[in-house]
Parts: C-alpha cells; sequence; structure tokens
C-alpha cells in the first residue's frame, strides 16, 4: 500500500516555466549550424 506522507515528503516541485527557459537558453550549445559556418569560415581563409 502507498504510504502518502512518505511519498509527499520525497516530493520536489519541478522547474518554474521561467527557471526551465533560463536553465536551457543559458546553455552555449554547439549545433550543425555552427559547425557548418565554422567549416565556411576556415575554408573562405584557406582560400586567401
Amino acid at each position: 500500500m502507498i504510504n502518502y506522507e512518505e511519498e509527499l515528503k520525497k516530493f520536489h516541485p519541478s522547474m518554474d516555466v521561467n527557471e526551465a527557459e533560463d536553465a536551457i537558453y543559458s546553455r552555449d550549445l554547439t549545433d550543425v549550424t555552427d559547425i557548418l559556418k565554422e567549416m565556411l569560415q576556415d575554408e573562405k581563409k584557406r582560400k586567401k
């Protein structure tokens, strides 16, 4: 049987939407677009 008092003690509220948004946007992640931009810049430099 579930002990509700124990389960309530373990409960941690989820992040507020604003907190989650800040956590997501504060990360500096490299994506494919960033990699392609860097490759194109390197290629332009090599051709000069």
